[in-house]
């Protein structure tokens, strides 16, 4: 069994994002699952987002922070489906957005996105610890 250090601030941090989300007049529409988990290296981030094309998905990534957004059209092309009259709607259409604070800083510059069958993989490269540095004194 693996022990974690809690951190009451980024508890703090998740909260607020989920109640922001919430709250914002532009609420998602649907919610895609999302996997976050970390490596030696770098943060990873896999979302199941099927159906959707690379122009659909913007991803944004400050420091401490990944937000993905997109759009789902709600219904599928005119020639696909001949009917207007539905009897079930279980796949989530419309806007989504998921945001995550990191515990540890990024490198914004190196992160890198793919999509492939369905899942988006973003790669968050951890930045490099700050070294500790001698000051003399005067």
């Amino acid at each position: 069994m693996a022990f974690a250090r809690w951190d009451p601030f980024r508890d703090l941090m998740t909260l607020h994002n989920e109640l922001e989300r919430l709250t914002t007049s532009d609420a998602p529409s649907w919610t895609p699952p999302v996997d976050l988990y970390e490596t030696a290296t770098a943060f990873v981030l896999e979302a199941e987002l099927p159906g959707l094309t690379r122009e659909q998905i913007d991803i944004h990534a400050e420091e401490h922070l990944i937000a993905v957004r997109g759009h789902r059209n709600a219904k599928p092309a005119a020639s696909d489906v001949s009917c207007e009259q539905y009897h079930r709607v279980e796949r989530g259409h419309g806007y989504f957005s998921r945001t995550f604070t990191l515990p540890t800083a990024i490198e914004v510059s190196n992160v890198s996105a793919e999509l492939r069958d369905g899942m988006l993989i973003v790669t968050l490269p951890k930045a490099a610890a700050p070294s500790p540095r001698r000051i003399n004194v005067s």
